[in-house]
C-alpha cells in the first residue's frame, strides 16, 4: 500500500515534512480568516525547529505572529504522550513565546495553552 492515505490497519499516514494534512489545512484556513481580520499579522507552516536536548527537537505546526506576541501552534487530531511532553518541555525552555495546541471539535477549535 502507498504511504499516502490510510495505512495498515487504518493507521494515519506518516507525516510528510512541509505538507499539511487535512486538519492542518483547515487550521491554516482559520488562521487566514484571523489574518484578514487583523488578529494575526502572519503565519507560516513548519517554519522553525526548536532544540529541546541533544538529538531532540520540537517542530510546531505553525509560527503565528499576533500584534502582541509570537506563538507556536500545534494542531492535533489526537494526543500521543511524547507530543504532549515535547510541547510542555518547549514551553518551559522558551518562556518568551506562547505555546498553543488546537484540536478540531464539532463546535470549532478546542484551544489549550501551555
Amino acid at each position: 500500500m502507498s504511504t499516502f492515505g490510510r495505512g495498515h490497519r487504518g493507521r494515519p499516514r506518516p507525516h510528510v515534512p512541509g505538507q499539511m494534512n487535512k486538519t492542518e489545512q483547515a487550521y491554516a484556513d482559520r488562521l487566514e480568516i484571523l489574518r484578514r481580520a487583523g488578529e494575526v499579522l502572519s503565519f507560516r507552516f513548519e517554519a522553525i525547529k526548536l532544540r529541546l536536548a541533544k538529538n531532540t527537537f520540537y517542530t510546531p505546526d505553525f509560527l503565528v505572529v499576533t500584534p502582541s506576541q509570537i506563538e507556536f501552534h500545534k494542531v492535533k487530531g489526537f494526543w500521543q504522550d511524547d507530543a504532549r511532553v515535547k510541547i510542555k518541555v518547549a514551553a518551559d525552555q522558551y518562556p518568551e513565546f506562547a505555546f498553543i495546541a488546537v484540536q478540531k471539535s464539532k463546535d470549532g477549535w478546542k484551544v489549550e495553552e501551555f
